[in-house]
């Protein structure tokens, strides 16, 4: 097999190596003791945006006023916006399962399980198929009183109003896929927006929602699924936050509009997290996409 492995650095080694690239460490021990609750390679993550540009590429170098406590500072924020996310999706979530479940049940109880019943989306290919596979395996783990009751009952077949409730975001998001188009348009209608703009909306929230379940970093991340937005004028609120809606800050705003058109009322929660942003010099807020004057722009931030 061959190849190398790096050698194994002490905790104290490896404050050793930043501050010889020119980070100012502070307190030592408090460095050490930072390491040994956050892995190195996870915090390298949050120095990296520190590390200075030499020909358009990262070096190894830190720029000058680089600190470790900026970086902890840093790493700390992404973990409270990551859990404040986590919590501002949530209603939104079992709002968007609450309206696909009752659009498809009034087409039919057991819609989700008749392909028949489904848009055409649900007869190419065989996502469908192995959409029913990964639905049967949920219902197989699932610990929910009412899946018992209706196995009992009925025979194990949930209706569609129930099943949506034992659905990861990734397989609602399918089903809203396989929908019929007059049940995408009323489930979409609700949110404010058209079937294909809403799909868009949680197929990316979908990523977010991954990266703030797997620890992954947030704060300055690009996402790869940009959201189709709604012509301008249909949304004045929409239309005046000005971002590039690959960043976080973009993708923040998607939840803050659905929550309101939801009737869930906007999260307090993003705002307060973004406020906490740490005042370093040398990351600003704008890594997010946060705009200046983000609060004042529009009555989604407010």
């Amino acid at each position: 097999m061959g190849g190398h492995v790096k050698a194994y650095k002490t905790y104290a080694e490896q404050v050793q190596i930043l501050s010889g690239r020119g980070m100012q460490i502070g307190d030592e021990e408090v460095a050490v003791a930072t390491l040994q609750r956050v892995n190195y390679y996870r915090l390298s993550g949050y120095w990296y945006p520190f590390r200075r540009l030499v020909n358009s590429a990262r070096g190894d170098d830190f720029y000058e006023g680089t600190r470790f406590s900026d970086v902890v500072a840093l790493y700390d924020f992404d973990a409270r916006l990551r859990s404040s996310v986590f919590a501002a999706l949530m209603p939104v979530e079992l709002a968007i399962r609450a309206h696909v479940g009752h659009e498809l049940g009034r087409i039919d109880p057991c819609a989700h399980l008749e392909v028949s019943k489904l848009g055409p989306t649900a007869r190419q290919g065989d996502r469908y198929a192995k959409w029913v596979d990964r639905y049967n395996v949920e219902l197989d783990k699932s610990r929910e009183e009412f899946v018992d009751h209706h196995a009992q009952r009925y025979g194990g077949r949930l209706p569609v109003w129930a099943a949506t409730e034992i659905l990861d975001w990734g397989s609602l998001t399918f089903l809203f896929g396989f929908a019929p188009r007059q049940a995408q348009d009323a489930i979409a209608d609700a949110s404010g927006l058209t079937a294909p703009q809403l799909s868009s909306w949680l197929k990316a929230l979908n990523l977010v929602r991954n990266t703030c379940a797997h620890h992954g970093r947030l704060f300055n991340r690009v996402h790869t699924i940009s959201p189709k937005l709604p012509k301008v004028g249909h949304h004045p609120d929409l239309d005046a936050v000005s971002t590039d809606w690959s960043r976080t800050f973009g993708q923040l705003t998607l939840i803050q509009f659905l929550a309101d058109r939801l009737g869930i009322g906007r999260s307090k929660l993003l705002p307060a997290v973004l406020r906490s942003f740490p005042s370093i010099q040398i990351v600003p807020k704008t890594h997010m996409g946060v705009p200046d004057g983000w609060q004042e722009s529009s009555t989604l931030w407010a």
